[in-house]
């Protein structure tokens, strides 16, 4: 397996306001663009060749990336037109790819940050001869999920939506968003219009008998969809948990990128990332985080499991847990923003405007 084909297409709704400037593949985590893990795994499994099936902000992708040669890869860029879903996108670039008909080809969604081991989902697809070959995982609670049963030699049986009731949950198995497709399985994809690969390519391909195999791995997984996912995931790839290449550092509790600036006595824990440009005051506690290039934090400030976006500030004293601010905001001193709060772009809170709790 030589090539592969990656989907960043998506609008990354769901991490608003981080993508309101940038693609969701394209915000930074553990340092880089979330994408620069993805190519550097790929590459790392000895894929040559990879076509982005670009859409939502498409023209970001290629001037940094530029044809992957700084990173051992051959890069090409499709961009579509109008939202095709994962199969549309998918025989969307088909014509990029120089597989032949039978040859194995692998295909991951822009948004998880996985530890699967790639050479092992490639050889279970060869040894099973499967059309197609799914990376599957196993959840706690699999309720948000569409769920992949299995039978005892990993032949798929079926896909079922997200399980409504206790009774219709018949595994743990869920479809972790990496493939391997026998390059004449995408040539077949309908073409110029929206397909779903999880609610017509596969249960199609079933109907008409030809062989899935899901392959469980349960390492390291996790879908960034989220802002406190994706902050939980960066912080995991600084610390180690999350394997990945393309961390610029070695791993440990604070990732602090060059021309940043960190007080002597502001702490930095949990995976934190301090981007460049960025400026951490003295007395600042900065827990689990990622601060964008060019966020300030003041004095005093307490910053817990947030992301603060690109020249974002956080006023002396304020303090944030679970809190995503949008780049160019600013949070004056002495407020408190809780679980979930979302600070738009450009937007400005006063000094002492938002709590949770006394001012005393």
């Amino acid at each position: 397996m030589k090539e592969a084909i990656l989907l960043v297409g998506g609008k990354g709704t769901r991490l608003r306001p981080l993508t309101v400037h940038t693609p969701k593949p394209m915000v930074p985590a553990a340092g880089v663009p979330f994408l620069t893990h993805q190519l550097a795994r790929a590459r790392a499994a000895g894929v040559e060749h990879i076509v982005l099936a670009t859409s939502y902000l498409a023209e970001v992708f290629e001037p940094y990336f530029g044809d992957g040669s700084a990173l051992g890869l051959h890069l090409e860029y499709v961009t579509e037109e109008e939202p095709l879903g994962t199969g549309g996108a998918l025989r969307n670039v088909a014509t990029r790819l120089c597989s032949g008909a039978d040859d194995p080809v692998l295909v991951f969604n822009g948004d998880i940050l996985t530890g699967l081991d790639i050479r092992a989902l490639v050889r279970a697809h060869e040894d099973s001869g499967a059309d197609v070959s799914l990376h599957l995982t196993r959840v706690a609670d699999p309720r948000a999920y569409g769920l992949v049963p299995t039978d005892g030699a990993g032949r798929v049986l079926a896909f079922l939506e997200k399980p409504q009731t206790p009774e219709e949950i018949v595994t743990d198995q869920i479809n972790a968003g990496a493939y391997v497709f026998r390059r004449s399985v995408i040539d077949a994809i309908p073409q110029g219009r929206p397909v779903s690969v999880e609610r017509e390519t596969f249960p199609d391909l079933l109907s008409a008998g030809a062989h899935l195999h899901g392959m469980v791995d349960s390492t390291y997984w996790l879908d960034l969809g989220t802002p406190a996912a994706f902050v939980r995931g960066s912080a995991d790839l600084v610390t180690g948990r999350a394997p990945s290449p393309a961390v610029p550092g070695r791993c440990g509790d604070r990732l602090v990128l060059p021309t940043a600036v960190v007080a002597a006595d502001a702490k930095l824990t949990g995976g934190t990332v301090v981007g460049e440009g960025a400026f951490v005051a003295e007395g600042a506690r900065v827990s689990g985080s990622t601060l964008l290039p060019g966020a300030v934090i003041e004095p005093g400030a307490v910053v817990t499991d947030s992301l603060i976006g690109v020249r974002a500030r956080i006023g002396a004293r304020s303090v944030l847990s679970g809190a995503v601010v949008g780049d160019g905001a600013t949070v004056g001193a002495d407020n408190e923003l809780r679980d979930g709060v979302r600070v738009w772009c450009d937007a400005l809170i006063p000094a002492g405007a938002v709590r949770f709790s006394s001012d005393q």
